[in-house]
Protein backbone atom coordinates (compact mmCIF):
# COMPACT_ATOMS: atom_id res chain seq x y z
CA UNK A 1 0.00 0.00 0.00
CA UNK A 2 1.12 3.10 -1.24
CA UNK A 3 0.46 6.98 -0.90
CA UNK A 4 -0.80 7.78 -4.69
CA UNK A 5 -1.56 11.36 -3.69
CA UNK A 6 -1.23 14.14 -1.05
CA UNK A 7 -3.53 16.86 -3.12
CA UNK A 8 -3.76 20.47 -1.51
CA UNK A 9 -7.25 22.26 -2.77
CA UNK A 10 -7.38 26.19 -2.88
CA UNK A 11 -9.04 29.11 -4.29
CA UNK A 12 -5.75 30.44 -5.70
CA UNK A 13 -7.63 33.93 -7.15
CA UNK A 14 -6.09 35.41 -10.34
CA UNK A 15 -3.67 36.21 -10.79
CA UNK A 16 -2.06 34.28 -8.90
CA UNK A 17 -0.71 34.46 -5.80
CA UNK A 18 2.92 32.49 -5.82
CA UNK A 19 3.30 33.14 -1.92
CA UNK A 20 0.16 31.23 -0.96
CA UNK A 21 1.17 29.15 -3.41
CA UNK A 22 4.58 28.62 -1.84
CA UNK A 23 2.97 28.42 1.60
CA UNK A 24 0.88 25.46 0.52
CA UNK A 25 3.91 23.59 -1.19
CA UNK A 26 5.80 24.03 2.19
CA UNK A 27 2.69 22.91 4.21
CA UNK A 28 2.20 19.77 1.38
CA UNK A 29 6.23 19.18 1.83
CA UNK A 30 6.77 18.96 5.46
CA UNK A 31 3.88 16.31 5.46
CA UNK A 32 5.24 14.11 2.90
CA UNK A 33 8.59 14.10 4.68
CA UNK A 34 6.98 13.30 7.85
CA UNK A 35 4.52 10.55 6.47
CA UNK A 36 7.33 8.77 4.66
CA UNK A 37 9.21 9.04 7.96
CA UNK A 38 6.23 7.32 9.79
CA UNK A 39 7.16 4.09 6.63
CA UNK A 40 4.67 5.53 4.11
CA UNK A 41 5.92 5.76 0.51
CA UNK A 42 4.45 9.48 -1.37
CA UNK A 43 4.23 8.60 -5.00
CA UNK A 44 3.04 12.84 -6.14
CA UNK A 45 1.84 15.87 -4.50
CA UNK A 46 -1.17 17.46 -6.27
CA UNK A 47 -2.62 21.20 -6.22
CA UNK A 48 -6.41 21.33 -6.97
CA UNK A 49 -8.19 24.64 -7.61
CA UNK A 50 -11.45 26.00 -7.73
CA UNK A 51 -13.33 25.43 -11.04
CA UNK A 52 -11.69 27.49 -13.49
CA UNK A 53 -15.02 29.42 -15.27
CA UNK A 54 -14.95 30.75 -11.35
CA UNK A 55 -11.74 32.20 -11.81
CA UNK A 56 -11.58 33.13 -15.54
CA UNK A 57 -15.77 33.67 -16.08
CA UNK A 58 -15.33 34.46 -19.66
CA UNK A 59 -13.36 31.44 -20.14
CA UNK A 60 -12.26 32.40 -23.14
CA UNK A 61 -8.74 29.85 -24.93
CA UNK A 62 -6.64 32.42 -24.45
CA UNK A 63 -7.12 33.36 -20.96
CA UNK A 64 -7.36 29.70 -19.86
CA UNK A 65 -3.85 28.90 -21.25
CA UNK A 66 -2.60 32.41 -19.68
CA UNK A 67 -4.19 30.46 -16.06
CA UNK A 68 -2.73 27.54 -16.62
CA UNK A 69 0.60 27.97 -17.95
CA UNK A 70 0.76 30.22 -14.78
CA UNK A 71 -0.04 27.45 -12.59
CA UNK A 72 1.92 24.66 -14.13
CA UNK A 73 5.06 27.61 -13.86
CA UNK A 74 3.91 28.70 -10.27
CA UNK A 75 2.71 25.51 -8.76
CA UNK A 76 6.07 23.20 -9.98
CA UNK A 77 8.40 25.83 -8.42
CA UNK A 78 6.58 25.71 -4.88
CA UNK A 79 6.78 21.72 -5.25
CA UNK A 80 3.50 20.44 -6.68
CA UNK A 81 4.19 17.33 -9.03
CA UNK A 82 0.83 18.19 -10.99
CA UNK A 83 -2.06 20.60 -11.02
CA UNK A 84 -5.76 20.65 -11.65
CA UNK A 85 -8.02 23.68 -12.63
CA UNK A 86 -11.07 21.45 -12.06
CA UNK A 87 -14.58 20.87 -14.14
CA UNK A 88 -16.13 22.80 -16.87
CA UNK A 89 -19.60 24.16 -16.20
CA UNK A 90 -23.00 23.22 -17.70
CA UNK A 91 -24.06 27.03 -16.39
CA UNK A 92 -20.75 28.48 -18.32
CA UNK A 93 -21.38 26.53 -21.92
CA UNK A 94 -18.10 27.98 -23.42
CA UNK A 95 -15.72 27.35 -20.60
CA UNK A 96 -15.85 23.95 -22.27
CA UNK A 97 -14.75 24.56 -25.53
CA UNK A 98 -11.51 26.25 -24.17
CA UNK A 99 -9.69 23.07 -22.59
CA UNK A 100 -8.24 21.98 -25.89
CA UNK A 101 -6.25 24.87 -26.13
CA UNK A 102 -4.85 24.65 -22.43
CA UNK A 103 -3.99 21.01 -22.76
CA UNK A 104 -1.97 21.12 -25.34
CA UNK A 105 -0.08 24.45 -24.15
CA UNK A 106 0.63 22.72 -20.76
CA UNK A 107 2.18 18.91 -19.52
CA UNK A 108 1.25 18.87 -16.09
CA UNK A 109 -2.12 20.33 -15.73
CA UNK A 110 -5.25 18.09 -15.65
CA UNK A 111 -9.01 19.72 -16.55
CA UNK A 112 -12.40 18.25 -15.98
CA UNK A 113 -16.10 18.91 -17.52
CA UNK A 114 -19.04 18.11 -15.42
CA UNK A 115 -21.80 16.78 -16.81
CA UNK A 116 -24.69 17.52 -14.41
CA UNK A 117 -25.73 21.11 -13.56
CA UNK A 118 -25.80 22.85 -9.83
CA UNK A 119 -29.85 21.57 -9.80
CA UNK A 120 -28.43 17.78 -10.94
CA UNK A 121 -29.67 17.61 -14.23
CA UNK A 122 -27.62 15.76 -16.96
CA UNK A 123 -26.54 18.86 -19.37
CA UNK A 124 -27.18 16.69 -23.07
CA UNK A 125 -24.74 19.78 -24.12
CA UNK A 126 -22.15 19.42 -21.48
CA UNK A 127 -22.40 15.53 -22.58
CA UNK A 128 -21.74 16.53 -25.76
CA UNK A 129 -19.16 19.16 -25.76
CA UNK A 130 -16.84 16.61 -23.23
CA UNK A 131 -17.07 14.19 -26.37
CA UNK A 132 -15.43 17.09 -28.42
CA UNK A 133 -12.73 17.47 -25.87
CA UNK A 134 -12.00 14.02 -25.64
CA UNK A 135 -11.71 13.77 -29.46
CA UNK A 136 -9.39 17.08 -29.74
CA UNK A 137 -7.46 15.89 -27.18
CA UNK A 138 -6.71 12.76 -28.64
CA UNK A 139 -4.44 13.64 -31.52
CA UNK A 140 -2.84 16.65 -29.46
CA UNK A 141 0.35 14.21 -29.01
CA UNK A 142 1.00 11.21 -31.24
CA UNK A 143 0.57 8.94 -28.40
CA UNK A 144 -2.98 9.97 -27.56
CA UNK A 145 -1.78 10.50 -24.00
CA UNK A 146 -2.84 14.12 -23.57
CA UNK A 147 -6.61 12.41 -22.45
CA UNK A 148 -4.80 11.14 -19.28
CA UNK A 149 -5.59 14.85 -18.32
CA UNK A 150 -9.33 14.90 -19.13
CA UNK A 151 -12.52 13.13 -17.70
CA UNK A 152 -15.91 14.09 -17.38
CA UNK A 153 -17.55 14.33 -14.10
CA UNK A 154 -20.73 12.75 -12.98
CA UNK A 155 -22.02 13.95 -9.60
CA UNK A 156 -18.16 14.31 -8.29
CA UNK A 157 -18.43 16.06 -5.01
CA UNK A 158 -15.51 18.59 -4.02
CA UNK A 159 -12.52 17.35 -2.45
CA UNK A 160 -11.77 13.93 -4.23
CA UNK A 161 -8.21 13.56 -3.95
CA UNK A 162 -8.13 11.71 -7.35
CA UNK A 163 -7.01 13.75 -10.48
CA UNK A 164 -8.62 14.37 -13.01
CA UNK A 165 -11.57 14.69 -10.35
CA UNK A 166 -9.95 17.10 -7.86
CA UNK A 167 -11.37 20.63 -7.55
CA UNK A 168 -12.01 22.97 -4.73
CA UNK A 169 -15.00 24.47 -3.76
CA UNK A 170 -15.02 27.54 -1.29
CA UNK A 171 -13.25 28.27 1.91
CA UNK A 172 -10.00 27.67 3.44
CA UNK A 173 -6.96 25.56 2.04
CA UNK A 174 -8.02 21.84 2.67
CA UNK A 175 -5.84 18.54 1.81
CA UNK A 176 -6.78 14.85 1.45
CA UNK A 177 -4.93 11.84 0.70
CA UNK A 178 -5.07 9.19 -1.66
CA UNK A 179 -4.54 5.67 -1.24
CA UNK A 180 -2.81 3.03 -3.51
CA UNK A 181 -4.36 0.29 -1.87
CA UNK A 182 -5.51 -2.59 -4.39
CA UNK A 183 -2.76 -4.67 -2.72
CA UNK A 184 -4.60 -4.83 0.66
CA UNK A 185 -7.71 -6.16 -1.27
CA UNK A 186 -5.61 -9.36 -2.54
CA UNK A 187 -3.70 -9.82 0.70
CA UNK A 188 -7.12 -9.71 2.54
CA UNK A 189 -8.01 -12.58 0.05
CA UNK A 190 -5.11 -14.47 0.31
CA UNK A 191 -4.68 -15.01 3.71
CA UNK A 192 -8.48 -16.07 4.31
CA UNK A 193 -10.50 -18.38 3.83
CA UNK A 194 -14.15 -17.51 4.29
CA UNK A 195 -15.48 -14.27 2.66
CA UNK A 196 -16.49 -13.10 6.55
CA UNK A 197 -12.64 -13.85 6.73
CA UNK A 198 -11.67 -11.66 4.28
CA UNK A 199 -13.85 -8.83 5.19
CA UNK A 200 -12.72 -8.54 8.62
CA UNK A 201 -8.89 -8.57 7.47
CA UNK A 202 -10.21 -6.01 4.32
CA UNK A 203 -11.46 -3.36 7.32
CA UNK A 204 -9.19 -4.05 9.97
CA UNK A 205 -5.97 -3.66 7.38
CA UNK A 206 -7.87 -0.07 6.17
CA UNK A 207 -8.80 1.22 9.19
CA UNK A 208 -5.48 0.90 11.19
CA UNK A 209 -4.00 2.29 8.39
CA UNK A 210 -6.51 5.09 8.07
CA UNK A 211 -6.31 5.77 11.61
CA UNK A 212 -2.28 5.87 11.61
CA UNK A 213 -2.76 7.96 9.02
CA UNK A 214 -5.30 10.34 10.84
CA UNK A 215 -3.23 11.05 13.49
CA UNK A 216 -0.11 12.30 11.81
CA UNK A 217 -2.15 14.38 9.23
CA UNK A 218 -4.75 15.71 11.72
CA UNK A 219 -2.02 16.59 14.40
CA UNK A 220 -3.41 20.02 15.34
CA UNK A 221 0.10 21.50 15.81
CA UNK A 222 0.44 21.11 11.90
CA UNK A 223 -2.83 23.71 11.54
CA UNK A 224 -1.43 26.40 9.41
CA UNK A 225 -5.48 27.19 8.27
CA UNK A 226 -5.47 24.25 6.26
CA UNK A 227 -8.26 21.70 7.05
CA UNK A 228 -7.49 18.03 6.64
CA UNK A 229 -10.13 16.73 4.12
CA UNK A 230 -10.32 13.15 4.95
CA UNK A 231 -8.65 10.28 3.08
CA UNK A 232 -9.88 8.47 -0.19
CA UNK A 233 -9.28 4.47 0.63
CA UNK A 234 -10.09 3.42 -3.38
CA UNK A 235 -8.63 0.56 -4.07
CA UNK A 236 -6.43 2.05 -7.04
CA UNK A 237 -4.10 -0.96 -8.43
CA UNK A 238 -0.46 -0.38 -10.00
CA UNK A 239 0.71 -2.56 -12.73
CA UNK A 240 2.05 -5.13 -10.79
CA UNK A 241 0.08 -8.60 -10.49
CA UNK A 242 0.12 -8.54 -6.67
CA UNK A 243 -0.79 -4.79 -6.72
CA UNK A 244 -3.96 -5.87 -9.25
CA UNK A 245 -7.82 -5.62 -8.06
CA UNK A 246 -8.12 -7.84 -10.87
CA UNK A 247 -5.90 -10.34 -9.14
CA UNK A 248 -8.21 -9.89 -6.14
CA UNK A 249 -11.59 -10.84 -7.90
CA UNK A 250 -9.83 -13.72 -9.66
CA UNK A 251 -8.63 -15.08 -6.60
CA UNK A 252 -11.79 -14.67 -5.09
CA UNK A 253 -12.93 -17.63 -7.24
CA UNK A 254 -13.78 -15.60 -10.23
CA UNK A 255 -11.93 -17.33 -13.68
CA UNK A 256 -11.62 -14.14 -15.43
CA UNK A 257 -12.95 -10.56 -15.17
CA UNK A 258 -15.70 -10.26 -16.94
CA UNK A 259 -17.30 -13.55 -16.32
CA UNK A 260 -20.18 -13.72 -14.68
CA UNK A 261 -19.79 -13.64 -11.15
CA UNK A 262 -17.27 -10.20 -11.27
CA UNK A 263 -20.21 -8.08 -10.34
CA UNK A 264 -20.76 -10.13 -7.05
CA UNK A 265 -17.20 -9.91 -6.63
CA UNK A 266 -16.92 -5.71 -7.08
CA UNK A 267 -20.04 -5.73 -4.90
CA UNK A 268 -18.29 -7.80 -1.94
CA UNK A 269 -15.06 -5.86 -2.16
CA UNK A 270 -17.10 -2.43 -2.39
CA UNK A 271 -19.15 -3.43 0.71
CA UNK A 272 -16.18 -4.10 2.77
CA UNK A 273 -14.30 -0.78 1.74
CA UNK A 274 -17.60 1.01 2.87
CA UNK A 275 -17.85 -0.59 6.21
CA UNK A 276 -14.49 0.69 6.89
CA UNK A 277 -14.89 3.78 9.36
CA UNK A 278 -12.11 6.16 9.24
CA UNK A 279 -12.50 10.04 7.97
CA UNK A 280 -13.51 9.98 4.26
CA UNK A 281 -12.89 12.16 1.37
CA UNK A 282 -13.84 11.57 -2.51
CA UNK A 283 -15.05 7.97 -3.68
CA UNK A 284 -13.68 5.31 -1.54
CA UNK A 285 -14.62 1.90 -4.02
CA UNK A 286 -13.04 -0.11 -6.85
CA UNK A 287 -10.52 1.95 -8.96
CA UNK A 288 -10.63 -0.10 -12.14
CA UNK A 289 -8.26 2.09 -14.54
CA UNK A 290 -7.93 -0.87 -17.94
CA UNK A 291 -4.27 0.74 -18.58
CA UNK A 292 -3.22 0.66 -14.78
CA UNK A 293 -4.17 -2.66 -13.74
CA UNK A 294 -2.20 -5.70 -15.05
CA UNK A 295 -4.55 -8.18 -14.68
CA UNK A 296 -7.46 -5.50 -16.20
CA UNK A 297 -5.51 -4.73 -19.05
CA UNK A 298 -4.40 -8.49 -20.06
CA UNK A 299 -8.65 -8.95 -19.71
CA UNK A 300 -9.53 -6.06 -21.96
CA UNK A 301 -6.49 -7.35 -24.34
CA UNK A 302 -7.91 -10.81 -24.28
CA UNK A 303 -11.85 -9.37 -25.45
CA UNK A 304 -13.08 -11.19 -21.89
CA UNK A 305 -13.69 -7.77 -20.28
CA UNK A 306 -15.92 -5.28 -22.11
CA UNK A 307 -16.39 -1.59 -21.87
CA UNK A 308 -19.90 -2.57 -21.19
CA UNK A 309 -18.78 -4.72 -18.38
CA UNK A 310 -16.99 -1.67 -16.75
CA UNK A 311 -19.88 0.45 -17.06
CA UNK A 312 -21.92 -2.41 -14.98
CA UNK A 313 -19.50 -2.61 -11.98
CA UNK A 314 -19.65 1.09 -11.79
CA UNK A 315 -23.45 0.74 -10.50
CA UNK A 316 -21.68 -1.43 -7.33
CA UNK A 317 -18.11 0.05 -6.69
CA UNK A 318 -16.70 2.72 -7.59
CA UNK A 319 -15.03 5.56 -10.00
CA UNK A 320 -16.66 4.52 -13.57
CA UNK A 321 -14.65 4.19 -16.79
CA UNK A 322 -10.71 5.24 -16.51
CA UNK A 323 -8.04 4.82 -19.18
CA UNK A 324 -9.99 3.26 -21.41
CA UNK A 325 -8.31 2.57 -25.03
CA UNK A 326 -10.30 3.88 -27.81
CA UNK A 327 -10.20 3.19 -31.22
CA UNK A 328 -8.34 6.72 -32.63
CA UNK A 329 -11.16 7.15 -35.81
CA UNK A 330 -13.94 7.12 -32.33
CA UNK A 331 -16.14 10.22 -32.96
CA UNK A 332 -17.15 12.63 -30.75
CA UNK A 333 -20.30 11.63 -31.24
CA UNK A 334 -19.84 8.09 -30.54
CA UNK A 335 -18.41 9.47 -27.06
CA UNK A 336 -21.36 11.16 -26.13
CA UNK A 337 -23.89 8.14 -25.68
CA UNK A 338 -21.72 6.12 -23.46
CA UNK A 339 -21.07 9.84 -21.43
CA UNK A 340 -24.83 9.92 -20.66
CA UNK A 341 -24.97 6.36 -20.01
CA UNK A 342 -22.29 7.42 -17.04
CA UNK A 343 -24.23 10.27 -16.05
CA UNK A 344 -27.20 8.42 -15.93
CA UNK A 345 -25.91 5.83 -13.66
CA UNK A 346 -24.32 8.11 -11.57
CA UNK A 347 -27.29 10.76 -10.40
CA UNK A 348 -29.54 7.25 -10.67
CA UNK A 349 -27.99 5.46 -8.00
CA UNK A 350 -26.55 9.12 -6.46
CA UNK A 351 -22.90 8.44 -6.59
CA UNK A 352 -20.03 9.92 -7.94
CA UNK A 353 -18.76 8.35 -10.99
CA UNK A 354 -15.99 9.69 -13.90
CA UNK A 355 -14.42 8.54 -17.57
CA UNK A 356 -11.49 9.22 -18.46
CA UNK A 357 -11.19 7.93 -22.39
CA UNK A 358 -8.25 7.65 -24.99
CA UNK A 359 -8.96 7.33 -28.43
CA UNK A 360 -5.54 6.15 -29.56
CA UNK A 361 -4.40 8.42 -33.08
CA UNK A 362 -4.02 5.53 -35.45
CA UNK A 363 -5.35 2.55 -33.76
CA UNK A 364 -8.00 0.11 -34.40
CA UNK A 365 -9.92 -2.19 -32.27
CA UNK A 366 -7.61 -4.88 -31.15
CA UNK A 367 -4.13 -3.37 -31.87
CA UNK A 368 -1.92 -2.82 -28.77
CA UNK A 369 -1.22 0.01 -26.73
CA UNK A 370 2.07 0.85 -26.81
CA UNK A 371 2.79 3.33 -23.70
CA UNK A 372 6.31 3.78 -22.16
CA UNK A 373 5.00 5.02 -18.64
CA UNK A 374 5.75 3.53 -15.31
CA UNK A 375 1.81 3.48 -14.26
CA UNK A 376 0.45 1.76 -17.66
CA UNK A 377 0.39 -1.84 -18.40
CA UNK A 378 -0.23 -1.77 -22.10
CA UNK A 379 -3.37 -3.34 -23.27
CA UNK A 380 -5.55 -3.49 -26.61
CA UNK A 381 -7.63 -1.02 -28.08
CA UNK A 382 -11.07 -2.05 -26.69
CA UNK A 383 -14.40 -2.04 -28.86
CA UNK A 384 -17.08 0.83 -28.47
CA UNK A 385 -20.28 0.14 -29.27
CA UNK A 386 -21.75 3.49 -29.93
CA UNK A 387 -23.65 5.12 -32.72
CA UNK A 388 -25.10 8.79 -33.07
CA UNK A 389 -27.85 10.04 -30.96
CA UNK A 390 -30.84 11.43 -32.72
CA UNK A 391 -34.27 12.14 -31.59
CA UNK A 392 -34.75 13.81 -28.53
CA UNK A 393 -31.20 13.10 -27.07
CA UNK A 394 -29.86 14.33 -29.89
CA UNK A 395 -31.20 18.06 -28.92
CA UNK A 396 -29.45 20.01 -26.78
CA UNK A 397 -31.77 19.63 -23.70
CA UNK A 398 -31.99 18.50 -20.37
CA UNK A 399 -32.58 14.73 -18.73
CA UNK A 400 -33.71 14.77 -15.11
CA UNK A 401 -33.26 11.92 -13.63
CA UNK A 402 -33.37 12.15 -10.01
Amino acid sequence: MKIRTITCFTDPGWPLEAGELRKLGKFIADLRAELESAGYEVQTSRLATVPFPHLIPEGNPDSLVDLARSLEELGLAAGFDYLSLGPALPEQPHSFQAIPAALGKTDNVFFSGSLLTVRGEISLSAARASAEIIQKASSITRDGFTNLRFAALANVPPGAPFFPAAYHDKGRPTFALGMQAADLAVEAVNNSKTLHECRLNLVEQIENNASKLTRITADPSRDRGIKFGGIDFTLAPFPEVEQSIGTAFERLGIARVGHHGSLAAAAFLTNCLKSAKFHKAGFNGLFMPVLEDAVLAERAGEGTLTIADLLLYSTVCGTGLDTIPLPGDTTAAQIYPLLLDLAALARRLDKPLTARLMPLPGKAVGDPTNFDFPFFANSRVMRLEAHNLGGLLGEDQFLDIN
